[in-house]
């Protein structure tokens, strides 16, 4: 699923974002990332979507390389993943319905699958009496479930959410990381970034990955214990 030997990010401006990550994560585990503001946890997801690119070492994620020159495979990588952003991104003026069908496009569903994932995904997300709602009118923890519905409508290998905890009171981020780690299977792998640790060992997660100043440190969870 995601391989990482020796992997370096430094920006343009010198910046040593990453360094040395060492790394393997498999299909079917749910993956924690934690650390400070500005440790590197954007700049590895960054990574991991297309969005940059290694300085040096070696990057693979979904079977695909992660290099410069290789633009139309990585596009058709990201048509394999199902991105939640901390910022939503969704359509103001749009209903539940509509976010989550355009959050399909151009991929290669015909018309009768994009409605039925999009119904499907809005019912597994607790929100099918919202469906012509507009996003407009939801609660700020509604609006994080039309992001995940329109991510997981896409039917992806890889769900990656950045800090879907983020305004949350303690109850519904419990029930967010609880929704998202739901939808783990044996092809799906979940990475979620998040500051609230304090759930993370309640939540039946497989991999914590702690990134502080471009360092990873990495390990797996047990019901009992993370390190």
């Amino acid at each position: 699923m995601i391989d990482a030997k020796d992997l370096c990010l430094r920006y343009a401006d010198g910046t040593l974002a990453l360094k040395d990550i060492n790394i393997n994560i498999k299909s079917g585990e749910v993956v924690f990332i934690t650390g400070p503001s500005g440790s590197g946890k954007t700049s590895f997801l960054k990574l991991l979507l297309g969005m940059e690119y290694p300085t040096s070492g070696y990057l693979r994620v979904l079977g695909q390389p992660v290099i410069k020159g290789e633009d139309s495979k990585i596009r058709r990588m990201r048509m394999a993943m199902g991105p939640i952003f901390q910022d939503f991104r969704l359509l103001q003026g749009r209903t539940v319905m509509e976010n989550v069908l355009l959050g399909m496009r151009f991929l290669d569903f015909n018309k009768y699958q994009m409605k039925a994932n999009t119904k499907d995904a809005i019912e597994r997300v607790g929100l099918s009496h919202k469906i012509s709602s507009s996003v407009d009118n939801l609660s700020w923890g509604e609006r994080q479930r039309v992001a995940i519905a329109r991510a997981v409508a896409r039917k992806p290998k890889l769900i990656i959410a950045d800090e879907p905890t983020g305004n949350l009171d303690k109850d519904n981020a419990l029930n967010i990381l609880e929704l998202l780690t739901s939808f783990k299977d044996n092809d799906t792998t979940v990475i979620i970034t998040t500051h609230a640790t304090h759930l993370i060992d309640n939540i039946d997660g497989d991999i914590l990955l702690q990134i502080d100043k471009g360092n990873i440190q990495w390990g797996r969870l047990s019901h009992e214990e993370y390190y």
